[in-house]
């Protein structure tokens, strides 16, 4: 927790001379602090372009640690499965599921700071090990603030229940005292052992007595002498009452044997009973709830907040939670003695015990390092019905702003930013408006992200942006020549124009090359044909080659007629048609009507009209030739057509 117990360092650009340039700063795109140096010095040779430099610092470094991404991953599961239960969340059951919801958080924070505790371990990197034992201080000062706060607002435990519940958040953070009761249980004779007394002391402070009274046996057996005083000792140890969590009694009753133990402590205090032994006296002393003898445990219990529940449990077992504010500002004031002023965690936890909910969300904003610890809490004491919306953060309540700055951080990352969608969900003011900003921003490096980021999309209506990312991609296919991939994009913007720029592509390809790429795509266009004129020539001139490999010639001729009468081919696409009517009227078997005919010859002359061939094919015999036998073609097949047709009538 050391991470907290001292100033925030000032922020160094490496490189910079602020002594020699001025820097500016500026919020990037993607939570990026961007700072140049841009100033020299009037009058000097300095500040010109080949000495100005920009540095680059993220913002919020802690989503680029690998080793949290435990902490993202798991919590957005908890948050998400929080805000869906919130209907089904009511009666005396609302309160139990959130202090379970509240340890689950916790519980994620734990298996964060041991994973990251085993990577400090492991790592042989100086620089690793010193960013990973900071993270551990960091995760630790969490969930010892996470847990304070689940016992004072989210549990609300009443007077009794509350004490055995700061009991064991003192137990729980204070790790060093398991090291030291295996060293003296592991020695040979513990009794003897210099950190015996010690231990026991830790276990009293504690309010752990049976294990102290275990101890204390071991010093008994050891020490004939001290056995009447171990016995008064330990039937005073085992008479202490203690609030109970089933309400078996009332604090009133609890309130009375407590005194009548109280007494009976002073009592034997009094007569002297301990006198010859110092270590029990002081424990008795302890017991008493005296100030002073707990004060001189000072070392073994490391913070003023293990002193003051010390304190309340030998001197005000029944305290009620209003009451903790007073306990704890004395408490802190005696223990620190003056000696030093408040570190932020002091402040943070005295904001908790003063029930001040703002002023702890407030200082764990400036001191911890990610805005994911604030942002889970603040929805947490949403959730409890704990915290008035106040519009004072860029318009938005707090849970709201809160959560907008974490998920905002977490689109800066290439692949937790699919998390941040769920809490910008959740936002029921801003986020939408901020998700739309966001998702406008992630670099679509492949189609298989470009997918998901779309479907996002999709789901939420968000048809903007569907329209650009289907552009976007779009292009990017155009620019490979993968025209397939391009034009199934722009189908699915519903972008007319360039579905249109992209059929004239595979019609230019398919001049060039004479069959058509990506068949399968054009086959099953279906109604996305109907998207623009091009696109609709596009799937119909494809059936027609569909239906001529079939042999429906009939069908294909009607199709190919219809194409170019219609208007719905290009004119530059029109000898192509007409070139393709050639094999139909070469068939041995009739397939034009005498009127057909008649159709494709009009349609050949509006080709030539207008220019004569002098001027429209003297550098192009093919096309020359092409017009030619087209018109041979249709010569000779009106000519059969009118000898059928003729036969026909006079039969």
């Amino acid at each position: 927790m050391e991470e907290l117990d001292a100033e925030p360092p000032l922020m160094v650009v490496p490189g910079a001379d602020p002594s020699a340039r001025q820097l500016c700063f500026a919020w990037g795109p993607a939570e990026v602090l961007v700072c140049e140096t841009l100033f020299g010095r009037r009058g000097s040779g300095e500040g010109g372009p080949s000495s100005s430099r920009v540095f680059v610092v993220r913002r919020d470094q802690d989503i680029y640690i690998q080793t949290l991404r435990k902490l993202f991953n798991e919590s957005h599961g908890i948050f998400v499965g929080l805000q869906r239960s919130e209907e089904e969340l009511a009666g005396k059951s609302r309160k139990a599921q959130l202090v379970q919801v509240s340890k689950n958080y916790r519980s994620v924070i734990r298996a964060c700071m041991e994973d990251m505790h085993q990577a400090a371990i492991s790592t042989r990197d100086p620089a690793l090990h010193s960013q990973y034992s900071t993270q551990v201080s960091i995760l630790s000062a969490m969930e010892l603030i996470w847990n304070l706060c689940e016992i004072l607002f989210v549990e609300a435990a009443a007077a009794g229940p509350l004490l055995l519940r700061l009991l064991d958040w003192v137990r729980l953070h204070v790790c060093d005292v398991d090291n030291m009761v295996r060293e003296v249980l592991s020695s040979e004779n513990p009794s003897k052992h210099e950190l015996f007394w010690n231990v026991v002391d830790v276990f009293v402070l504690q309010g752990r007595m049976d294990e102290a009274r275990h101890l204390l046996s071991k010093e008994a057996s050891a020490n004939p002498a001290s056995v009447n005083m171990y016995k008064i000792l330990d039937d005073l140890m085992k008479k202490m009452p203690v609030p109970s969590l089933g309400n078996t009694q009332t604090l009133t009753e609890m309130e009375l044997k407590w005194q009548h133990w109280h007494e009976e402590c002073q009592r034997y205090l009094q007569d002297g009973t301990f006198a010859s032994n110092s270590h029990m006296e002081s424990i008795c002393k302890i017991l008493l709830g005296d100030e002073d003898a707990i004060l001189e445990k000072k070392e073994l219990m490391t913070t003023w907040y293990h002193f003051l529940v010390t304190r309340l449990l030998y001197s005000h077992p029944t305290v009620k939670p209003m009451e903790l504010r007073f306990y704890a500002q004395s408490s802190m004031d005696l223990f620190l003695g003056g000696e030093s002023s408040p570190e932020p965690l002091d402040t943070i936890l005295m904001a908790a015990f003063e029930f001040e909910m703002h002023q702890v969300i407030k200082e764990c904003s400036i001191a911890l390092s990610n805005w994911w610890f604030v942002a889970h809490l603040t929805d947490l004491l949403d959730h409890c019905k704990l915290l008035q919306s106040h519009n004072l953060y860029f318009g938005s309540n707090m849970r709201e702003f809160l959560l907008l700055e974490y998920a905002s951080g977490l689109f800066s990352h290439h692949s937790l930013w699919q998390l941040g969608v769920d809490y910008f969900d959740h936002c029921p003011e801003y986020g939408r408006v901020y998700l739309e900003l966001h998702i406008e921003r992630i670099p679509l490096n492949t189609e298989q992200k470009a997918l998901k980021v779309l479907r996002i999309c999709e789901q939420r209506q968000m048809h903007e942006q569907v329209r650009s990312i289907c552009k976007i991609m779009a292009m990017k296919a155009l620019r490979n020549n993968r025209l397939g991939s391009a034009l199934s994009w722009s189908i699915r913007a519903k972008d007319a124009a360039f579905a249109t720029l992209i059929s004239d592509r595979f019609l230019k390809d398919y001049c060039e090359r004479g069959c058509f790429s990506d068949l399968d795509l054009i086959d099953n266009l279906g109604p996305s044909m109907l998207l623009s004129d091009r696109l609709t020539f596009l799937g119909k001139y494809r059936e027609f080659h569909r239906l001529y490999g079939e042999k429906r010639f009939s069908e294909a001729a009607k199709l190919l007629l219809m194409l170019m009468t219609a208007h719905i081919a290009p004119c530059s696409f029109w000898m192509t048609l007409l070139t393709d009517a050639l094999p139909l009227l070469e068939q041995k078997e009739v397939i034009f009507s005498a009127e057909q005919t008649y159709e494709l010859m009009r349609c050949l002359e509006d080709l030539t009209a207008g220019k004569s061939d002098k001027q429209k094919f003297q550098n192009d015999d093919v096309e020359t030739m092409k017009v030619e036998m087209l018109r041979l073609a249709l010569a000779r097949n009106l000519a059969r057509v009118i000898v059928k047709e003729g036969t026909l009538e006079g039969s």
